[in-house]
């Protein structure tokens, strides 16, 4: 089945308990939106990121960040180490911003007893008053929608007191990540103090304490009594408990659709997902695989809630990584993302029983499970490198 690419749905505007809201859609949209953010600094901007590539896109970033250093703003920078192993000249690529004041931490070096550790979050916090999350990486494929090479993904920028809590908690994140003598076990408290429980806006985060984690916990439970439940997931490998969650709202008489990726940069992940999806039909649950581009969004909707932000749907993400999700708790707010999801459905093909019985031959069962398990023990970047066959041949 081929699906012609759709323009991507419009983003929209709301507002939520004295905060503004703004959802970006569009990768040339992402690109204005952070020139913008970080040129309209007076005081302070903060970023953390997975990735961020020495590209068109990349390069011009960094150089709003040493205009804005030039001109007096206090600049932090947080990216993953792993994230940074596709830049050619990762020190040339900096100078000019640790020159210009800025001060730039690799988290989390790819040796030493942080290695499983990674910061897969994506933040910017200007001033304190303003701040952007969601799942694009600061490189061309996310900032661009080209159809060939881009990513599909979402950035939502949030004005608004929430964003000095997301900026304290940035620092506390800094702090730790910046220094060697800290307890590796301190990072579960900084998770637990910057997570919220109250109010209609509230901040989940998460790292590798599985049992009490807040993002994931606080997903299970909002599943507990759920009647409709979309989520879009560029990585789909969840442990079986969050699948039972998932099928019992469909068990119950309710609706629940997964959208998953049919192209990605790791295979291994789309059959991961593949993986997953004999259990779910069996019980109703409806399943779409994305076909024209990369698909990277982390989205879900549950009732009147929506989960926005960096964490995919794989043990990884669930579980180790350290993640971020914005919680959103109002019913026209749900219903506009919701709507979304329905224009993202026009290029997805929807996997019935029978176009999944008509596919899960024997050998592709084999390479989907065996995919799964490389995905829930590896780090991305290895199954990635080892381009784990679909099973399709």
């Amino acid at each position: 089945m081929t699906l012609g690419m759709h323009d991507h749905p419009p983003g929209f505007s709301f507002e939520v308990d004295g905060h503004q809201g703004r959802l970006v859609t569009g990768g040339a949209e992402r690109l204005e939106l952070i020139l913008d953010m970080i040129t309209s600094a007076k005081k302070r901007l903060q970023l953390v990121f997975y990735d961020m590539a020495d590209d068109d896109r990349g390069m011009k970033i960094r150089d709003a960040l040493v205009d804005a250093g030039k001109s007096g703003v206090d600049i932090t920078i947080m990216i993953d180490g792993f994230g940074l192993i596709d830049l050619s000249d990762e020190e040339a690529f900096f100078a000019p911003i640790r020159s210009a004041g800025g001060k730039v931490h690799k988290m989390n070096p790819s040796f030493g007893r942080r290695y499983f550790l990674r910061n897969h979050q994506k933040i910017v916090v200007v001033d304190g008053k303003s701040c952007l999350v969601g799942g694009a990486n600061l490189a061309n494929d996310y900032l661009s929608d080209e159809q060939e090479t881009c990513w599909r993904d979402l950035w939502l920028r949030l004005d608004g007191p929430q964003a000095a809590h997301l900026g304290d908690y940035v620092d506390a994140l800094w702090g730790f990540a910046h220094s060697n003598k800290r307890r590796f076990g301190e990072l579960s408290d900084i998770v637990a103090e910057y997570s919220q429980i109250d109010g209609r806006l509230q901040w989940k985060l998460s790292g590798p304490w599985p049992r009490q984690t807040p993002w994931p916990t606080d997903y299970v439970r909002d599943l507990w009594k759920a009647k409709k439940v979309d989520l879009i997931a560029a990585y789909f490998s969840p442990p079986k408990s969050l699948k039972r969650r998932l099928w019992r709202v469909a068990d119950r008489g309710g609706e629940a659709r997964i959208v998953t990726p049919a192209k990605s940069d790791n295979n291994a992940t789309i059959a991961a997902a593949r993986h997953t999806y004999g259990q779910l039909l069996a019980k109703g649950v409806r399943v779409f695989e994305y076909q024209p581009c990369k698909l990277h969004t982390k989205l879900s909707i549950v009732d009147d809630v929506v989960y926005i932000g960096s964490s995919n749907f794989d043990f990884r993400s669930l579980f180790i990584n350290m993640e971020l999700m914005l919680r959103i708790r109002d019913a026209d707010v749900a219903n506009k993302f919701r709507a979304y999801v329905d224009a993202e459905l026009k290029d997805a093909e929807e996997i019935t029983p029978q176009v999944y019985r008509e596919r899960a031959s024997l050998w592709r069962r084999l390479m989907w499970r065996l995919s799964n398990f490389m995905v829930t023990t590896m780090d991305y970047t290895v199954s990635r490198r080892l381009n784990f066959p679909l099973g399709d041949d």
